[in-house]
C-alpha cells in the first residue's frame, strides 16, 4: 500500500534531529530507499516551508510536499485524503497525531503511528541488500568489500 507521511512527526522517531539543517533531506533519503524496496509510492509532508520554498518536489520514488508557513502538514494530509475519495482506503497514513489518524479512519485509510512506521522502515532497509548506482554497477561500499576479499586472498 502507498504511504502518506507526516515528515516532522517521523524525523525524531528514526533517530534524526528536527534542529538539523538537513533533517528533511535525510528523512527523504531513507524514505526513497523504503519506496524502492517496497515498490510503493510515498508522499511525505513537511510544514513550515519558508517563503518561496513551498511546493512539491520529487526525489526518486517519493513526493515531498513542503507546506507554507501558516498551514500544517496535518491539514494538507487531511485535504489529500479527502481529495482521494474512495481510493483513500488503499493508503497508509503515518502520523502519531490523533486527529490525523482519525481523519484517515473516516475515509477508511489505514493509520499507523510514526513509532510503528519507524520500526518498519528500519527493518525494511536493514533487510534489503544495498542498491547499486546503476543496473549492474556496484556501489562504492560494494567495491571496497570486494577489494578487501581479493586482497585477503592474494596475501595468503
Amino acid at each position: 500500500m502507498p504511504y502518506l507521511i507526516d515528515g516532522h512527526n517521523l524525523i525524531p522517531k528514526v533517530g534524526l534531529r528536527l534542529d538539523s539543517p538537513n533533517d528533511e533531506l535525510e528523512l527523504a533519503r531513507l524514505l526513497q530507499d523504503f519506496a524502492r524496496i517496497k515498490r510503493q509510492p510515498v508522499e511525505v509532508y513537511f510544514d513550515g516551508a519558508p517563503p518561496g520554498q513551498a511546493g512539491t518536489r520529487s526525489l526518486g520514488g517519493i513526493k515531498m510536499h513542503f507546506i507554507r508557513a501558516g498551514q500544517t502538514a496535518d491539514s494538507a494530509i487531511r485535504a489529500r485524503l479527502n481529495k482521494m475519495g474512495k481510493a483513500a482506503k488503499n493508503w497508509v497514513v503515518v502520523s502519531s497525531d490523533r486527529e490525523v489518524q482519525s481523519s484517515a479512519h473516516v475515509v477508511q485509510a489505514e493509520a499507523i503511528s510514526s513509532e510503528t512506521f519507524a520500526k518498519l522502515l528500519k527493518k525494511t532497509i536493514s533487510a534489503s541488500p544495498p542498491a547499486t548506482t546503476e543496473k549492474g554497477k556496484l556501489t562504492a561500499a560494494e567495491v571496497d568489500e570486494w577489494l578487501e576479499i581479493f586482497q585477503d586472498k592474494s596475501t595468503k
